[in-house]
């Protein structure tokens, strides 16, 4: 369950709840922009997508600690707004899935570079201040448009197709995990590692779900896809929510 520090600090604890969530809303963020960006047309679904999506992050900001249901929401529409830019940076201008893996890979360097140098730590257990909060959301937009791009250059620039790169990137976000169990690997690193990872790995396996039969996938369809997990991730943040609030109750309880 989440501690008392989620009062104080703007981002969940990391659980495996948390880890199963992420994945999850990667998965969506994928069939969810594509099934927009096919029903309503690339403009409007950007443009509707950058409304919706800007309204979850000023949300989230205006919020003053951890609320699961805002925070999860921003989360999901970092996902589809982000799969939806760098889906239209290969699709309108024609750029490389190598290439954009590579810039998006600089950004998040980039954005790291100054977290660390301003704020002497990129730990999220330390989001308790703007900067912070704005460093950390820089944070994940950019980890969500590189796995992206990473995602998409394994299953059709490398020619893996969706399955084979979604048990990939399933064998390579455990890498972290064992070499921070058994290794000692840094904390930090491990975690934005596997955060990363996730991205690919979740929307490796939501296009195969949805994709057609004659390109490999199960053909149930975007749509479709897009419902059931935001069925499932309602019941998750649900779960966390109502984790949370027993959570804070019990401690007001103890101090009382």
């Amino acid at each position: 369950m989440p501690s008392l520090r989620n009062t104080v600090s703007k981002v969940p604890e990391v659980t495996v709840v948390f880890w199963i969530t992420k994945i999850m809303t990667t998965a969506m963020g994928e069939s969810t922009s594509d099934y927009f960006v096919h029903t309503l047309g690339p403009v409007l679904a950007v443009s509707l997508g950058g409304v919706v999506f800007a309204a979850a992050l000023i949300t989230q900001f205006a919020v003053r600690r951890y609320i699961a249901g805002v925070y999860w929401f921003a989360v999901v529409m970092v996902s589809i707004f982000g799969t939806m830019v760098a889906d239209s940076i290969h699709a309108a201008l024609g750029v490389p899935y190598w290439v954009s893996t590579v810039g998006f890979a600089i950004i998040l360097a980039a954005v790291f570079t100054g977290w660390r140098l301003t704020q002497k730590t990129l730990s999220i257990h330390s989001i308790t201040s703007r900067p912070r909060e704005f460093f950390y959301w820089g944070a994940v937009l950019s980890t969500f448009a590189l796995g992206t791009a990473a995602g998409d250059f394994t299953a059709s620039t490398l020619h893996l197709g969706d399955l084979v790169s979604g048990i990939m990137f399933g064998v390579i976000i455990l890498l972290p995990l064992i070499a921070w169990w058994k290794l000692r690997l840094n904390a930090i690193f491990a975690f934005w590692f596997a955060y990363v990872t996730t991205r690919p790995l979740g929307a490796s396996f939501a296009d195969w779900f949805s994709g057609a039969h004659i390109h490999g996938g199960l053909g149930f369809g975007t749509g479709p896809v897009s419902l059931v997990l935001a069925v499932v991730i309602l019941g998750l943040v649900t779960y966390l929510g109502i984790s949370q609030f027993v959570s804070i109750r019990r401690a007001g309880t103890l101090e009382a």
